[in-house]
C-alpha cells in the first residue's frame, strides 16, 4: 500500500521556530526535521496527526533526527474525545544510550514491518486508522 498523506497536525507539544512541526506534512523535504523548542528541556516531543483517510497499517517507515525512543498510538476521528488511543508500536529504541549522550548517529531510517507493529500480537489494533499520536 502506498504511503498515506497527513492531512494536518491536530496538536503538538513543542517546536523550534526554525524546524516547525509542519515539516512533517511535507514528504518532499526530508532534510527538514521537526525539533523541539531550544528552551524546552523536557526531552520529549509529542504530535497528534490526522491522516487524509482511515487506512489499515501494514508497515511504518520512520525518519529519525536525534530521537532516542519512539511510540506510535492510533485512533479514529469518529471516536469520542475521551476514548484512549491504542498502542500500535510500543516504545522502541531508535538510538543507543551512548549515541544519544554523545550525539552520534542522530539520523537514519527505521522500518517496521507487519509482525513488528503491535497488531501482530494485539488484535485490537487491526482495522483502519486515521489519527496517530507519535
Amino acid at each position: 500500500m502506498a504511503p498515506v498523506k497527513i492531512s494536518h497536525v491536530v496538536s503538538f507539544s513543542s517546536q523550534d521556530p526554525k524546524y516547525p512541526v509542519e515539516n512533517l506534512l511535507n514528504p518532499d523535504s526530508p532534510r527538514k526535521p521537526w525539533l523541539s523548542c531550544p528552551q524546552d528541556k523536557s526531552g520529549q516531543l509529542k504530535v497528534e496527526l490526522q491522516l487524509e483517510r482511515a487506512v489499515p497499517i501494514g508497515y511504518i517507515d520512520v525518519g529519525n533526527c536525534g530521537c532516542a525512543f519512539l511510540q506510535i498510538d492510533v485512533g479514529r476521528s469518529s471516536w469520542p474525545l475521551d476514548r484512549p488511543f491504542i498502542t500500535l508500536l510500543p516504545a522502541t529504541t531508535l538510538m543507543s544510550l551512548t549515541d544519544s549522550k554523545q550525539g552520534k548517529n542522530r539520523s537514519g531510517v527505521r522500518m517496521f514491518k507487519d509482525g513488528v507493529v503491535a497488531h501482530a500480537c494485539n488484535p485490537s489494533t487491526l482495522g483502519d486508522w486515521d489519527k496517530w499520536i507519535i
